[in-house]
């Protein structure tokens, strides 16, 4: 299998939804991902998530199938920190109170029980994480594989060449892909990202020793992007362009 999780195109927050530009990033999107023969497609409840699945999914004949554990408000409540509309909100890789906390060497030693740090228990991101290592391993093993946390190993139980889209968002994506990857938020978070329309490519195939170890084909690809000539910025930042 392999499995692609997308990060919905340029928003409108309020109300949730693509501009313009968003709803060209997806229908490039879908015919760069159609490419591959999406099996099943996957969007969290998020109507700019959807918004940006809606392509691919009517290009393939699929039904979009609602994740509610990835809608980025959902994952925001236990990682965003501060309060909405106030300008010091951010999430916690981002934040002037957690960024240092979580690139601490003490914090980087705990591995995947960084959040019981002292320094960090007044925050619900072990709720958070626990949340999410459970919907990231009931998807994946109704698509085939067992998760086993502590080898970070998947058991393929039904293994497939199917190809699975996810259409989610930027925030959501730290906590999935490092409960995913078995790789500990703070390394993860602090360290990784993706684009308006991006998408990371991961491959689920047994090795020699009939074991899953999820690898990262392609991180936050914007190939699509190239093809249709659309603008290659990151995020609105002019001065990071690929």
């Amino acid at each position: 299998m392999i499995f692609f999780y997308v990060r919905h195109g340029d928003p409108i927050y309020n109300p949730d939804t693509l501009t313009p530009l968003g709803e060209r990033q997806a229908e490039a999107l879908a015919k760069r991902l159609c490419m591959h023969g999406i099996n099943k497609v996957y969007a969290s409840t998020s109507n700019r998530a959807i918004l940006t699945g809606k392509p691919t999914a009517d290009i393939m004949g699929k039904e979009i199938v609602q994740l509610d554990f990835c809608n980025e408000a959902n994952v925001a409540k236990d990682f965003m920190i501060g309060e909405w509309p106030h300008p010091d909100q951010a999430w916690a890789w981002d934040h002037k109170d957690t960024r240092k906390l979580l690139l601490d060497p003490e914090v980087v030693a705990m591995g995947h029980e960084w959040y019981k740090h002292p320094k960090l228990a007044e925050y619900t991101f072990e709720h958070g994480i626990q949340t999410m290592y459970e919907g990231v391993d009931k998807l994946f093993a109704e698509l085939g594989y067992e998760h086993n946390r502590y080898t970070g190993t998947y058991t393929p139980v039904n293994d497939n060449d199917k190809r699975v889209a996810l259409f989610a968002h930027q925030g959501c994506s730290t906590v999935f892909l490092s409960c995913l990857l078995d790789i500990p938020y703070p390394i993860f978070a602090t360290r990784f990202d993706m684009c308006h329309s991006a998408f990371t490519a991961i491959d689920f195939h047994p090795d020699r020793y009939g074991m899953v170890v999820p690898r990262v084909m392609t991180l936050s690809n914007d190939s699509h992007l190239y093809r249709e000539g659309l603008p290659l910025r990151y995020n609105h930042n002019d001065r990071c362009r690929f």
